[in-house]
């Protein structure tokens, strides 16, 4: 999966961020307070990173895309925490560096939201033990499913259009799942780090254009539409076809599985 260019911008605009319930509950499980140094994993367009940022001394958002951490800086700016975030480029693969870096046992927390199944979590988990302060967490988070997998008629619409549009409805797509946090609990106790998993189910309204947006933002660039009026429009006769009274509702599990370092 490549989050470049227009992938990336629609994934600043459509994807789910982090609104005040869900992250004050994953504040409250990072335990990380105002003098806390916090690495954001696979951090995206700094959708988990800007807000927490407000919160702790500082941020760094490390992800592999340089088009998702332009974003990232964009919306530091327009927050007001350039002074609280900082951005670099590289993966999982990086985490031994980071500790020279940064300093040994220096980072009170690292997050991983929606990304950590593109990563070698066996590594990633062995690797971080080496920043992670004493009592540090390490929060591998799943802020919802997405949007072609879910159970109302409206999400099952989208599969359908989907399959008839590209061959696939895409149910076999990698996310941050039940299956992938399990695997991430058994490498977390692998690499001594005791575990801890919470959960707040949300709900949030969502329209056929959200939607749209959303299916471009985890879009292979082979599907990319050339029409992005089109698709909107056939992602919108898709859903209300399932759903034509409209209140189209998503529910928003926020699921945290802390590892902590002893």
């Amino acid at each position: 999966m490549t989050f470049a260019g227009e992938i990336a911008d629609h994934y600043a605009r459509y994807r789910r961020g982090f609104g005040p319930a869900a992250l004050a509950f994953v504040r409250e499980r990072l335990r990380a307070g105002p003098d806390a140094l916090v690495v954001d994993l696979g951090c995206g367009t700094g959708q988990l990173a800007v807000p927490l940022s407000a919160h702790v001394r500082h941020v760094l958002g490390v992800d592999p895309e340089p088009d998702m951490l332009r974003h990232a800086y964009a919306a530091a700016g327009r927050a007001g925490a350039t002074g609280a975030t900082s951005w670099m480029l590289g993966s999982d693969a990086d985490v031994p560096g980071l500790a020279g870096l940064l300093g040994r046992s220096a980072v009170q927390a690292v997050t991983i939201s929606n990304a950590v199944h593109f990563m070698d979590t066996g590594r990633l988990f062995a690797g971080l033990t080496d920043v992670l302060a004493p009592g540090g967490r390490v929060a591998v988070i799943a802020n919802g499913t997405p949007v072609w997998l879910q159970d109302p008629a409206w999400s099952r619409a989208l599969r359908r259009f989907l399959g008839e549009r590209y061959g696939t409805d895409a149910s076999g797509s990698r996310c941050t799942d039940a299956a992938v946090l399990a695997r991430c609990r058994e490498d977390m106790a692998a690499a001594g780090l005791a575990t801890e998993q919470h959960r707040l189910d949300l709900r949030a309204a969502v329209t056929p254009e959200w939607l749209a947006g959303n299916l471009v933002s985890a879009m292979p660039p082979e599907w990319l539409p050339a029409d992005m009026r089109e698709f909107a429009d056939a992602v919108a006769t898709a859903v209300r076809s399932a759903q034509p009274a409209g209140g189209l509702v998503e529910d928003v599990p926020v699921t945290v599985l802390a590892g902590v370092r002893a």
